[in-house]
């Protein structure tokens, strides 16, 4: 368990680092508006990740996993189509900042293993 713990520590801090980089680079290029829609779903993809990685924890020691991430994702998405201060393209692609993180921690494990 002890490399699980690891490694969700590892692409938590991936998610921050990714989301920090896309965050700032967002408000650069676009807008201060953008980039914190943008943040509102990196900040929602970081939560999916935790309660991700915490069901899979759960499936380790053998007990019942719940479905309640879907739930996150829809009312996300459901609230940046109905107020209007939010933008859904932005606020999408900040939540899926969090798989970026995963390819992207996976392509540098697979570089730093073959070498």
């Amino acid at each position: 368990m002890e490399d699980f713990y690891r490694l969700q520590r590892q692409l938590l801090k991936t998610t921050l680092v990714f989301s920090a980089v896309i965050f700032v680079s967002t408000g650069f290029v676009y807008s201060l508006h953008t980039a914190l829609n943008y943040l509102i779903g990196a900040c929602t993809g970081v939560v999916y990740l935790r309660m991700l990685s915490k069901n899979v924890e759960r499936i380790g020691r053998g007990t019942g996993v719940s479905s309640g991430r879907l739930a996150l994702v829809a009312a996300l998405i459901l609230v940046a189509s109905q107020w209007n201060q939010l933008e859904i393209m932005p606020v999408f692609l900040g939540f899926l900042t969090y798989k970026a993180a995963l390819i992207g921690y996976t392509i540098w494990a697979a570089i730093l293993h073959e070498n």
